[in-house]
């Protein structure tokens, strides 16, 4: 059997976090099986399209690695891509099903449908609709719903649940599931706008792109016993169905914007790395092994399996990413962090330093950051003069005797050939222990005056890099601005 699987999204906004897991997976699973992955756009759901969402979910898509072998930008054999350039597909199968008497039209009024709720719920009962006592073609005769439909009067195409016995099926990661039919609502198919609904157009475009497995979010899984009674009804063999975790905040609720980002552009935007996000998003409900987990795409198309997928929703650990990042970020060659930090220094206006510079920067700080857009944040002393200084800092370590004290400091490290972190420890520990002063804060002055903060790399390590011309300017500076 040819592995043939498909992401299916529609274009209401961004691209989820669970929407790239998904695709994630539908992607591990094909390559695993030298198999095909489809991107199929499911945009019939008008009222909820968004302008530009489909070319986002492609963009964030790409960004992840995440290449399709078909769909609306490939082509292929089973076209078109786009459900909205489908319609005529569906109205046809939709007449399929009237003629076997597995669906039928219904011509109620909005308001009705929603007295009819009233009544139920005021009844106790559950709900949804309530075929034989509305206006649809199982309750009106054959000439009275010809009469009403040549005459353009309104209706939907609703899906004919049977009223007795179970739907079952088999979940790849949940294994049997079974639903009574009694708990399932007569699913509208075709809506009077003429457009189908996600059910209809689903079954249909599956079946007609063969596909063989259907691996999605759990929030489907309700909707599977409607599209096992299409499969059916249709007499159509059925994929294998392989529902996904939800993914959850940190309380164990579910992922939402209210909590935190969920929008893959917005992780871009905070400069993740691609790998080290692909790797995070993989590790959400599945993991080969126990005591691992940094995995190079290779080895997550190698080891994957639906099988090992864990029922219970994953939790989605920002701090976890966060470490997964550094760890990805700190085997880049340095070339490349270099490129990556000028970028970031182009962004901010800072003055672009030369590359030995940079590497020198990178090195001081890779170990104390998750991102490379964090060091010209805590660092931006490294390419120009603090602007303010630490108030609790200088109240701290700024006394009276302060100034007389590094301007004999000063004297010490201007007649300093060498400016290296170890000669610099070295001079100023004797410094100190001729005036009688402590080494730790001196070294708080001198991060002071040279970088404003109250923390930071090593402080001699510091001013090695940034240069004995540049820190006797700032010490200088400072100086005459604060004696």
């Amino acid at each position: 059997m040819t592995i043939r699987v498909r992401f299916a999204p529609s274009p209401t906004g961004f691209l989820h976090v669970g929407g790239l897991r998904t695709a994630l997976y539908n992607y591990l699973f094909a390559k695993h099986h030298q198999g095909k992955l489809i991107l199929r756009i499911e945009d019939t759901d008008r009222s909820r399209f968004v302008e530009n969402a489909t070319d986002n979910l492609i963009n964030s898509l790409s960004w992840a690695g995440i290449s399709f072998d078909e769909g609306p930008i490939q082509g292929g054999d089973f076209g078109p891509y786009l459900q909205s350039e489908r319609l005529p597909l569906y109205k046809k199968f939709a007449d399929v099903l009237i003629q076997k008497d597995e669906a039928y039209y219904a011509f109620d009024s909005e308001q009705e449908i929603e007295e009819m709720r009233n009544r139920l719920s005021a009844e106790k009962k559950d709900p949804k609709y309530d075929r034989m006592s509305m206006k649809n073609s199982l309750t009106i005769n054959d000439n009275s719903v010809k009469e009403w439909i040549n005459s353009g009067k309104p209706y939907v195409i609703r899906l004919k649940i049977p009223e007795t016995g179970n739907v079952v099926f088999n979940d790849i990661i949940r294994g049997e599931v079974s639903v009574p039919c009694k708990d399932i609502d007569d699913q509208v198919l075709i809506k009077s706008d003429g457009f189908p609904t996600y059910h209809l157009a689903n079954v249909v475009d599956d079946h007609l792109m063969q596909i063989s497995h259907v691996i999605r979010g759990e929030e489907w899984l309700p909707s599977t016993p409607k599209h096992v009674l299409l499969y059916k009804a249709f007499e159509w063999d059925m994929p294998a169905f392989a529902h996904l975790p939800l993914l959850l905040n940190k309380d164990k609720t579910k992922l939402s914007k209210r909590q935190g980002s969920v929008a893959v552009e917005d992780f871009i935007e905070k400069g993740y790395l691609k790998d080290a996000f692909v790797n995070f998003i993989a590790l959400l409900g599945w993991n080969p092994t126990s005591d691992r987990e940094i995995y190079e795409i290779k080895e997550l198309i190698e080891l994957f399996n639906l099988e090992k997928v864990n029922k219970g929703g994953a939790v989605f650990d920002t701090q976890k990413l966060d470490w997964m990042n550094a760890q990805y970020l700190r085997k880049l060659p340095v070339g490349q962090l270099c490129e990556m930090l000028e970028n970031e220094l182009i962004k901010r206006n800072f003055p672009v330093k030369e590359k030995e510079y940079l590497e020198k920067v990178i090195k001081l700080f890779i170990e104390r950051v998750n991102f490379i857009n964090e060091i010209p944040e805590i660092a931006d002393y490294m390419f120009r003069p603090p602007e303010e200084f630490d108030e609790n800092l200088k109240i701290k370590e700024w006394k009276q005797d302060s100034p007389q004290i590094i301007k004999l400091y000063l004297e010490t490290i201007n007649n300093t050939s060498e400016f290296s972190h170890d000669t610099l420890y070295q001079i100023t520990k004797q410094f100190c222990d001729e005036n009688n002063l402590k080494l730790k804060n001196i070294a708080q002055l001198l991060r002071l005056m040279i970088t404003g903060k109250s923390a930071g790399a090593g402080m001699f390590e510091t001013m090695e890099v940034i240069g004995k011309k540049i820190v006797i300017e700032r010490i200088e500076n400072f100086l005459k601005n604060h004696s």
